[in-house]
């Protein structure tokens, strides 16, 4: 299904976009926060063969700029949904991210039923955190440790959620 927002496209991503979502994940401002196998098709091919993934590229000017992503947690006593996105440096600034985050969550909201969002953002990553809470999400707390980053060490990052009626 495609999904439209005021400035993005999105819609499923497939084989075909594979090469240029790879390029856009070695860009090393993406790489720095989206790491991966050496390999980035290898990667970008895991990602869009994960049945529990579902993988829309985000399209701007009908060109592909990047990928949103999301996951369900399904256990009804917990269920939310799990975001996450990527965009070519190139649009930096421009509000795409909003625009696609804000248009991946109605969608969620209208045609899953999902209330609860959570995005876990490196907690480095100031631009990422900055463009989720214009949308809405809000700070939770730090996940110490949370992840291993390329230089072997491990860093904080950065629980985020949103409810359906604090989407702005």
């Amino acid at each position: 299904m495609t999904l439209r927002g005021q400035a993005v496209t999105l819609r499923p991503a497939s084989a075909a976009d594979v090469p240029t979502l790879a390029a856009i994940r070695a860009e090393p401002e993406v790489r720095r926060w989206w790491r991966g196998d050496d390999d980035l098709t290898a990667t970008v091919e895991a990602d869009l063969a994960d049945d529990d993934l579902e993988v829309y590229v985000v399209e701007h000017d009908d060109r592909v700029v990047g990928a949103i992503q999301w996951y369900a947690e399904n256990d009804p006593d917990y269920r939310h949904a799990g975001l996450d996105i990527f965009l070519d440096p190139s649009v930096r600034g421009q509000g795409l991210a909003g625009d696609a985050i804000r248009t991946l969550v109605r969608h969620l909201i209208d045609a899953h039923g999902h209330h609860r969002f959570a995005i876990d953002p490196a907690a480095a990553n100031t631009a990422a955190i900055r463009a989720y809470a214009k949308v809405g999400f809000r700070t939770v707390g730090i996940l110490r440790r949370y992840e291993r980053g390329a230089d072997g060490r491990w860093h904080d990052g950065l629980l985020m959620d949103l409810l359906a009626d604090e989407l702005r």
